[in-house]
């Protein structure tokens, strides 16, 4: 049913594409066309983000994956070995996220038409810039999708692997002003920023907070040079979880220390909180992940039902009424340059994708 070469083809062709955040069109094209090519009626929008539909009998469903990978992920040189992995040279990422997920949509969607199975509805999304922050997904014309249910093709992990809740987070940027002095000269009359967000981060929950919540400084910028005092730090950090008690508590936390940590010292804090996605939980009573278990056990597999620590396009489809989960192509390494997957994964996930789209329940 599955043609295995015509999918390597395709998954090969996509990760030759250069296409990171924000330059995804030469990928839209191609997807785009492959999928006019099977008789969908495609769109695509000002931001490239592609919409592809295709009459069936039932509730419809939607297919997602994204186009878009993180650095390096230019001029990547993929190649099959003889064990049935596909790598990068090693001087990239591969881009199996989520190259591999538009790949198995495509290649289920000409099985599907080429085979003339009894299918549901299907409404393919195809976005951009999910990598920077989900951009793409939040941007989409909703009105142009009717599905209530759908199926993310993304994420890492063992191809059985189906991620039925992910957490909320909250991004936190902060610019602490001190107050310039001659660090040799006259130090005592300036005000060190970069202490007082050290003083702030050495009282903050961060890390792996509860099995529900994590917490996090990513990057400081601040100071000019070695002899002087720092007069402005900006951090930015971001808090998880599945609880949104536990989001707001730790956000509140962080906020409270840099604010304190400020006015002990006589600095400035203003810091800005925004919400980057809110958490969704699927029950296994849900229709749709009846189905994708259903599809699954159909193909041998036993589905395994987790919980995410990341954020995906599948929050924002749920923030919009939407109940989808992710289904994993088997992609492994993940944004590294080992990243790596087997054709026999992909092959597998392409058989669920066609078991959950002909399924008569």
């Amino acid at each position: 049913m599955i043609n295995q070469d015509r999918l390597l083809n395709t998954f090969l062709d996509l990760v030759k594409i250069d296409s990171p955040f924000g330059e995804e069109g030469e990928v839209a094209r191609y997807a785009a066309g492959r999928l006019r090519g099977l008789g969908l009626e495609v769109h695509a929008d000002a931001m490239n983000n592609i919409y592809g539909y295709l009459t069936g009998n039932g509730e419809p469903i939607l297919l997602n994956a994204h186009m878009d990978g993180v650095e390096p992920c230019r001029g990547i040189k993929p190649h099959l070995g003889a064990d049935g992995i596909i790598r990068s040279d090693g001087t990239t990422i591969l881009g199996a996220d989520d190259r591999a997920g538009v790949a198995a949509i495509l290649e289920a969607v000409h099985v599907v038409t080429s085979e003339k199975l009894p299918h549901l509805p299907i409404e393919i999304v195809l976005t951009v810039r999910e990598e920077g922050g989900l951009h793409g997904a939040k941007n989409l014309d909703y009105a142009r999708i009717r599905a209530k249910q759908g199926l993310a093709v993304d994420g890492a992990g063992p191809v059985n692997t189906v991620i039925i809740a992910a957490p909320s987070q909250n991004s936190i940027q902060a610019t602490i002003y001190g107050k310039a002095a001659h660090a040799g000269a006259a130090p005592e009359e300036g005000i060190n920023a970069i202490r007082v967000v050290a003083e702030a981060i050495a009282r903050m929950p961060l890390g792996r907070i509860d099995e529900e919540t994590t917490a996090n400084i990513g990057t400081i910028q601040g100071g000019t040079a070695s002899n002087i005092v720092p007069d402005r730090v900006e951090i930015k950090g971001e808090v998880r979880s599945h609880n949104e008690k536990k989001l707001q508590k730790y956000t509140d936390q962080i906020v409270e220390e840099l604010e304190t940590a400020a006015a002990q010292n006589r600095a400035q804090a203003d810091v800005k909180i925004a919400r980057t996605y809110t958490a969704f939980r699927l029950r296994r009573a849900d229709a749709i992940v009846k189905r994708v278990a259903d599809a699954a056990q159909l193909l041998g597999l036993e589905a395994d039902f987790i919980s995410a620590g990341g954020g995906s396009d599948a929050n924002i489809f749920n923030a919009h009424g939407i109940r989808t989960l992710i289904v994993s192509p088997g992609a492994m390494n993940v944004h590294t340059t080992e990243e790596h997957i087997a054709l026999a994964d992909m092959v597998k996930c392409t058989e669920l994708l066609v078991a959950v789209l002909t399924s008569t329940e």
